[in-house]
């Protein structure tokens, strides 16, 4: 009797020291991936907790790009809310970068959150996105970002995901930052433009112009709302590449731009600045536009206004030019039909006016060929074509989506120390049968 009972014991003792040590490393199927192998560290936290469960913790001991993640079943053309509590301590953007940090993305894509950067006490950090044509979706809860590598500490916890309501409203909520100065490196030397007054009287007639057109244009498929901002803080950086030249990308703008852009439910940004000269030899006679951009799942273009020399090309004028609101309603036209193709919904490239025989007017420039591709009215021998009329509804997902909204159990946990401890148990036996093998 007393052998058997050491032996107990001894057995208790064993299945007691493995879930302790298993529960540490235990993430409950979610799987670990990092951009630097050997730079960040996974764990389950049992003294740094929001609620009665362990958190899940990551560190970046060097600058990388971290993340566990869990394969999710989604219901196709659907909004969904994904929500944590997240602690952070130390975390920092590798140098010239500004956009990484705590936050939670589909991990194959470049949709994701905002991020929690420093060092913060629990903070409720939300993700809203649609699931397109897509059943499945790879929820990730990460430390770092799209081509962003941070170094610090975060502990994740209380996940919660919400299915919501789709918004078939057709009026798309846009907003026009009109940014006064740049000031900041190009070609290798300091730069510094700045919009006129002039400038902005005119780019806020063409946003008026645009907004009519769209509705016109599109036959009342979509209607548009927006707001025009002037902002004083200057742009201190600025993009490059081959193709597009001298551009400002989302994140030049991250920190100027991100606290207005939280407090409004904006389906659009554009974003208005003066470059000067320095892509001259990447414009077309008549504008600079650059679009199909990403901002947290909102669509982004940037407005690239020449030297003043070039600034009848924004403006109306009825001997030169009757259709200044062009790059407007081009580069966001580019959004639609980069959601058209992630959505599965039919469309052709805007690009492709010249294909199906379509020319530039010397006045009127492209009006009717954006007036048939909005329309779909574009003729082939196979028939009419052009955007899908469904385009005109992929907005982004707000908060406002999930007024009601059903809580599913996809990345529920378990509700106390013994459901995990049964959790747990069940791994371990799996694991020594070989059913399953650790990540």
């Amino acid at each position: 009797m007393i052998k058997k009972l050491i032996k107990f014991i001894f057995f208790v003792l064993i299945i007691f020291l493995a879930y302790i040590l298993f529960s540490y490393f235990n993430f409950n199927e979610f799987s670990k991936s990092e951009y630097i192998r050997g730079n960040a560290k996974f764990n389950r936290d049992f003294s740094i907790k929001y609620s009665n469960m362990n958190s899940y913790y990551m560190e970046n001991i060097d600058y990388d790009d971290a993340m566990f993640y869990r394969d999710i079943k989604v219901e196709p053309y659907t909004p969904y809310k994904v929500s944590c509590m997240v602690k952070t301590e130390n975390i920092e953007n590798i140098e010239g970068k500004t956009m990484g940090g705590a936050q939670i993305a589909i991990a194959d894509s470049l949709e994701r959150s905002d991020v929690i950067t420093g060092t913060n006490d629990w903070t409720k950090l939300e993700f809203y996105f649609n699931s397109k044509n897509r059943e499945t979706i790879q929820i990730a809860f990460r430390l770092g970002g799209n081509a962003e590598l941070v170094k610090g500490k975060a502990w994740f916890s209380d996940f919660k995901i919400e299915k919501g309501q789709n918004d078939d409203d057709n009026t798309w909520n846009m907003v026009c930052y009109l940014f006064d100065t740049i000031e900041a490196q190009a070609n290798g030397e300091n730069v510094k433009f700045e919009l006129t007054d002039e400038e902005k009287n005119v780019l806020s007639q063409d946003m008026r112009r645009f907004s009519d057109l769209c509705v016109e244009m599109s036959n009342n498929k979509i209607n548009i709302n927006y707001q025009v901002k002037e902002i004083t803080k200057p742009v201190t950086s600025i993009s490059y590449d081959e193709e597009n030249g001298y551009y400002v990308d989302p994140k030049d703008v991250y920190n100027i731009i991100n606290e207005d852009v939280k407090n409004n439910e904006y389906d659009h940004i554009f974003v208005v600045v003066k470059l000067g000269d320095l892509n001259t030899n990447k414009t077309t006679k008549d504008w600079i536009g650059l679009g199909s951009m990403d901002y947290l799942g909102i669509g982004f273009s940037n407005i690239r206004v020449p030297s003043e020399d070039y600034s009848y090309n924004y403006e109306y004028n009825p001997s030169i030019n009757t259709f200044p609101e062009e790059v407007f309603l081009h580069e966001f036209l580019h959004t639609l039909e980069r959601n058209a193709e992630e959505y599965g919904y039919d469309y052709i490239a805007l690009h492709d006016h010249e294909k199906y025989g379509y020319k530039r007017d010397r006045l009127d420039s492209l009006r009717l060929w954006y007036d048939d591709y909005m329309n779909k009215q574009i003729e082939t021998e196979k028939g009419k074509i052009g955007l899908d009329s469904r385009a005109y509804k992929t907005k982004p997902v707000h908060d406002s989506n999930f007024e009601y909204s059903t809580q599913l159990d996809e990345l529920s946990e378990p509700n106390n120390v013994i459901e995990e401890f049964i959790i747990v148990f069940n791994r371990i036996k799996d694991i020594i049968s070989g059913k399953e093998v650790i990540n």
